[in-house]
């Protein structure tokens, strides 16, 4: 990985390259109009030089958009054929409202990782400071919308990326659908992706020597970064989407028959083609309900759940979510 003068960075470096991208992320956010590339580059990337310059800007955007970030590109002034400039529409990168009930409180904010993490919280300080000193005008309020959400059961995921950024290798467990123990896998991470509503991990499968995608739910204990900095290159013209689209399992919608306690899964519920209420359960703490519900990720929402569900049919379900708690037990 280069610093910001285009020299091989030390250790310390993916710190830095983190920082970069959310001080880009930053200035995009909370301008009101678009900026120009030399701009960018007098108030994020001082101390490079022109071809370095244009290889970190043009990675970095690359890897925001990556992440689901839609940077735009337009013209500054509409009355002149200008060079263009760059904004993030806050429009566009808002999220929708996401209500929450008890039994769902597995779900957690990335943007809190990403704001109470010291280093982060210091550059975003900088970020606006800088953006201020310049005489820049900013909409601070912006950043209220950089709140994506993770499952509680993705805890890999700042292992991911943090070792993407480093360029060094993980190591792990991954428990696949279908097998009762999970594997040893060691991956050369080129990316972290969003795709069908879950986190994936792009990259190299050092053990078979190939390009595969792995799902973050399915890491099983802790991952470990192994091995030093810099140790690989992410190819070039690797499109992160795309490949993570075209390796990723396709989704199976499963119709299942649920026994849920009173009052929980209320987003299962939702989602119900059918509602049965004060059914026979499995104890008598409190009532169940049956709920018969279609989905094509069934199985992480129901983890979640703990003993609040019980899965009557299909099978399958059934025998995946035992496999995944034995290997979780295990693990531990």
């Amino acid at each position: 990985m280069d610093d910001d003068t285009g020299a091989p960075a030390p250790a310390g470096g993916a710190s830095r390259k983190s920082e970069r991208l959310l001080n880009l992320l930053i200035m995009l956010l909370v301008q009101r109009h678009y900026v120009s590339k030399e701009r960018i580059r007098a108030i994020l990337y001082p101390d490079s030089r022109p071809d370095a310059f244009e290889k970190m800007f043009e990675r970095d955007k690359e890897e925001l958009r990556s992440l689901g970030v839609p940077i735009e590109v337009g013209s500054i002034d509409p009355l002149f054929d200008d060079e263009p400039g760059y904004r993030i529409s806050p429009d566009q990168f808002a999220l929708p409202d996401v209500r929450l009930t008890a039994d769902e409180a597995a779900v957690v904010g990335l943007a809190t990782r990403v704001w109470e993490h010291a280093r982060l919280a210091d550059a975003t300080t900088d970020a606006v400071r800088k953006l201020t000193a310049a005489g820049v005008e900013v909409d601070v309020s912006a950043l209220d919308l950089v709140e994506p959400r993770l499952s509680a059961d993705e805890p890999a995921f700042d292992v991911f990326w943090d070792a993407t950024q480093a360029r060094q290798e993980v190591e792990f467990d991954y428990q696949r659908p279908g097998f009762e123990k999970p594997s040893r896998r060691h991956l050369q991470p080129w990316g972290v992706v969003r795709h069908a509503g879950r986190w994936y991990v792009l990259g190299l499968d050092t053990d078979r020597n190939e390009e595969r995608v792995f799902r973050l739910s399915r890491v099983v204990g802790e991952a470990t970064r192994v091995g030093a900095p810099g140790a690989y290159e992410i190819p070039d013209g690797v499109d992160l989407r795309e490949t993570t689209r075209r390796l990723a399992p396709t989704q199976v919608v499963v119709e299942a028959t649920l026994l849920l306690r009173k009052g929980a899964g209320a987003t299962l519920r939702r989602a119900a083609s059918s509602v049965a209420n004060d059914v026979p359960g499995p104890d008598s703490d409190s009532p169940w309900d049956r709920v018969v519900v279609r989905a094509d990720r069934l199985a992480d929402d129901l983890l979640a759940l703990g003993p609040d569900v019980v899965v009557e049919a299909p099978e399958g379900l059934r025998e995946e979510l035992l496999a995944r708690l034995r290997a979780t037990v295990g693990a531990a």
